[in-house]
């Protein structure tokens, strides 16, 4: 008898947000989406796709269309397989929450994509504590036809089980790269700034604070910088990093990070929104163009 699924989400205590995680790799239970979860699904992606023409990076729009996401239904893991395994050899999983560090780096290891099967409920649109269906199917699957950025996703996944053997700051490190790139990445493309991120691209307030407001640095990339800078989960992000392409993504990050994590160890990490001398820094310019200030 198959056991049906759980819904495994965050715990709000009296000392705040605690997560909970598991490691249970589940059957997508598609027949027992109600009508409310494929409405949630349609509202997020007619809404997301809107906002993210002219500001989403062609990969990831072009890919949508490649595996036919499409508003109407929550798309099925074994229809998306089909087309990501003879691409690029990847097979989304799905997992009924949050993982455990060394859980979900072994699977990216291994080409395989955690996909939480649950959608968010309609009175949570616009936040979520914690990644669900559509921010994981819509947010990071597309990427995932991209055959640099797919190897360069397995080489996070090997990267973090080495830094898990190594300990908790290098995991630290780590994770800011994570957080700075697949999460809230933005990347030049067409004479402007576009966005790569899943954090960004499942996020209608996110996708227009990045690009549109002020008060976020838009800092060219460098990985050190990365590693050493915080983040804040609960609010839009107060710096963003550029990439010029995504091979210049996975050539920087190709060398063995163990030297690297021994040289941060030695240094202060950087608050999320303070800008320093040597950081190169894009400001909007006329039109969709972009400049960069360079050093400051």
């Amino acid at each position: 008898m198959q056991i049906e699924p759980r819904r495994v989400e965050h715990q709000q205590t009296d000392k705040g947000y605690v997560p909970v995680y598991t490691t249970a790799v589940v059957e997508q239970p598609w027949a027992s989406y109600t009508r409310t979860d494929h409405q949630t699904w349609a509202t997020l992606f007619e809404r997301q796709r809107e906002i993210l023409k002219g500001r989403a990076c062609r990969e990831f729009l072009d890919n949508q269309a490649r595996f036919g996401m499409s508003p109407h239904a929550i798309p099925r893991f074994d229809e998306l397989n089909a087309v990501l395994g003879k691409a690029t050899g990847w097979t989304l999983v799905g997992v009924e929450g949050l993982l455990p560090e060394l859980d979900f780096f072994d699977h990216l290891a291994n080409r395989r994509f955690p996909v939480t099967w649950w959608i968010r409920k309609p009175e949570q649109l616009d936040y979520l504590a914690e990644p669900d269906l559509f921010h994981d199917l819509f947010g990071h699957v597309p990427l995932l036809l991209n055959p640099v950025f797919a190897d360069y996703m397995q080489a996070y996944g090997r990267g973090g089980v080495k830094a898990h053997a190594i300990g908790a700051e290098a995991l630290v490190n780590l994770t800011r790269l994570y957080w700075y790139t697949v999460e809230f990445g933005l990347i030049r493309q067409d004479g402007g700034l576009r966005i790569y991120g899943s954090g960004i691209v499942s996020s209608k307030g996110e996708s227009i604070h990045c690009l549109e407001s002020p008060a976020p640095n838009r800092i060219g990339f460098d990985l050190e910088r990365i590693m050493r800078t915080r983040y804040r989960i609960d609010t839009y992000q107060k710096t963003y990093f550029v990439i010029d392409s995504f091979e210049q993504l996975m050539e920087a990050t190709r060398p063995d990070f163990a030297p690297l994590y021994a040289q941060l160890a030695t240094q202060p990490s950087i608050p999320a929104g303070e800008v320093r001398p040597g950081d190169a820094v894009f400001q909007r310019g006329s039109g969709e163009g972009w400049a960069q200030d360079g050093d400051i």
